[in-house]
């Protein structure tokens, strides 16, 4: 996967007849709560991780299948992320930044991040 999300895609928490809720949700807590872990190293998933963890309580397939293309999107991308090296001299930073102007369907807040690595 190029992105761990894909562009323009909405979660909402409205079940339909293709989107029943979880009848076992400790699966989706645990999935996410190590998600959640991994931030810290990779904050390129911080955005998604944060939207999947606000269906923590009640969530939908589509919520589990965003979760695994987050997973699908980490292998394919090995190696990325936050690392700390012993090696004097060795300073690369890479800087990143977002913004997602008015998407949550309920309070129509805008959501940005950054982050410096």
């Amino acid at each position: 996967m190029a992105t761990p999300l894909e562009p323009g895609v909405v979660l909402n928490s409205t079940e339909s007849d293709d989107d029943h809720l979880l009848l076992d949700i400790s699966g989706y807590q645990k999935l996410v709560g190590k998600l959640i872990y991994l931030t810290m190293t990779r904050p390129d998933i911080s955005y998604d991780v944060g939207c999947l963890s606000q269906y923590m309580h009640s969530p939908l397939e589509s919520h589990v299948k965003v979760a695994f293309r987050v997973l699908r999107y980490l292998k394919g991308n090995l190696g990325v992320g936050i690392s700390i090296n012993k090696t004097p001299g060795m300073l690369n930073l890479t800087a990143h930044s977002d913004a997602d102007w008015g998407k949550c369907l309920r309070s129509r807040k805008s959501v940005t991040g950054y982050d410096i690595g």
